[in-house]
């Protein structure tokens, strides 16, 4: 089973969220609907700004702790190297 490391946000420089999933268009959508986590509920995370595929979701559970491990600068760099403009990947990745 293949797992997903993801990045939401609610504006440029704004709050992030890091989260792991296996199904990551499920998941989305979940966030979208208000029902993937109450921290993104509250801070409005909807944007997906990175999303790094991997091979199994052990992975996947070892990238996303060590992300949430990173200092804030670290994470925006990351961010900005695959995604300069902060668009939204979520229609681009899961269309």
């Amino acid at each position: 089973m293949s797992g997903w490391t993801y990045i939401l946000t609610n504006k440029p420089h704004g709050v992030l969220y890091i989260g792991v999933t296996a199904d990551l268009a499920a998941r989305m959508m979940q966030h979208r609907a208000g029902t993937g986590s109450a921290f993104c509920r509250r801070y409005g995370l909807r944007q997906l700004v990175l999303a790094e595929e991997h091979t199994d979701i052990a992975t996947a559970i070892a990238r996303e702790k060590a992300l949430k491990a990173w200092k804030r600068a670290w994470k925006i760099e990351l961010i900005e190297r695959s995604n300069p403009e902060w668009r939204d990947l979520f229609e681009v990745l899961l269309a």
